[in-house]
């Protein structure tokens, strides 16, 4: 771990917080809406899939669990991934306070002092929250794999379902290095390893940047501390990364969707990497790619972490790509491009 200590006065981040325009709070009618979807039975979906061993792997703090894996080998080879997603949609009544609040918000927002959720706590860390031994309504893939990690068949439905245990990072890390991974995800390693050398073939970068964890020190002011993820983590995010290639096929084979895009690094950004290697001590063998010379750099050594920090140069231009349809207003009018808020299309006609 890289540990950097800034001693300061002890800051008041409300000045960030009313720079960015952040709200203190939810709107009353939107907390109320879901203090009442919290209060009711849950919603849930038809489908029964409580009797797969869902279990989450967060930090050891976090109570919004929104994602849980259960791993299995099929008979005869190769991998089935069991992936479900909290179905926030379930618990969000669509056209009320509570969605229009979500849309205004768009995103939780991390601060040192604490966050700014995207839903109120009560669902986010409550009651839609795929806590332990609770039924929860959840969009559930089921991915099937063949032994070298090809996807072969994918199938996606609402379902409830019951995890059975909320791990963390550290302890499931801990548990892999003593070869005691609990079953749910005893392959996590085995199939990680295997879709992070699939990615590293194809030419994808993977960027273990450190985390910055910003702590308030006894005695006033705050340390910084950096630290590298856990090979677990990285684990995990390719099982995330699995499920979201096979959400994008499903959207272009049926043509309509809307996909995060990463365009190639230009020339310029590999050349200064290559510069930033050898001032670093970084070795970058001939023909070796981009990706494959990250993926064999420690991001807990200092000159690892300054590697990867010029790395994000190559992660620039991310966006996204609409297509299959075209938006139209209430009045179904030609619409035009939106207007300054992008909250809503200009139309032709109405001007609306």
């Amino acid at each position: 771990m890289v540990i950097r200590r800034v001693v300061a006065p002890r800051i008041d981040f409300s000045a960030l917080r009313r720079e960015l325009e952040l709200p203190e709070r939810f709107p009353p009618a939107a907390q109320a809406q879901a203090d009442q979807t919290a209060a009711a039975p849950p919603p849930l979906p038809v489908l029964d899939r409580t009797d797969l061993p869902f279990v989450t792997i967060d930090p050891p703090e976090s109570m919004d669990l929104d994602q849980a894996m259960y791993l299995e080998r099929r008979t005869g080879g190769g991998y089935r991934v069991h992936y479900a997603i909290a179905d926030v949609a379930a618990y969000v009544p669509p056209g009320g306070a509570l969605e229009q609040e979500t849309w205004v918000r768009g995103e939780t927002v991390y601060l040192p002092d604490g966050k700014v959720p995207l839903h109120p706590p009560v669902l986010s860390e409550g009651a839609a929250s795929l806590l332990p031994d609770q039924v929860r309504a959840a969009v559930v893939w089921t991915i099937e794999l063949d032994a070298d990690g090809g996807p072969t068949d994918v199938r996606v439905e609402r379902a409830a379902i019951r995890s059975r245990a909320k791990l963390n990072y550290p302890a499931v890390q801990a548990d892999i290095e003593r070869g005691v991974s609990k079953e749910p995800i005893a392959l996590l390693p085995e199939l990680g390893a295997l879709l992070i050398e699939r990615g590293l073939a194809r030419g994808a970068i993977n960027l273990p940047i450190p985390a910055q964890e910003v702590e308030p020190v006894d005695g006033g002011g705050w340390a910084l501390r950096l630290r590298g993820p856990e090979p677990v983590e990285n684990f995990n995010a390719q099982i995330s990364l699995l499920t979201g290639m096979a959400a994008a096929r499903i959207m272009l084979d049926g043509k309509v969707g809307l996909l995060r895009t990463m365009p190639p690094p230009p020339q310029s950004a590999l050349d200064n990497l290559r510069t930033a290697a050898a001032a670093l001590g970084i070795t970058w063998a001939p023909g070796a790619s981009a990706g494959r010379v990250i993926a064999a750099v420690d991001p807990n050594d200092p000159r690892g972490a300054a590697f990867l920090d010029h790395a994000a140069e190559l992660m620039r231009g991310a966006g996204y790509t609409a297509f299959g349809t075209r938006p139209r207003c209430a009045s179904r009018c030609t619409p035009v491009p939106p207007c300054r808020t992008g909250r809503a299309p200009r139309c032709r006609s109405c001007r609306r």
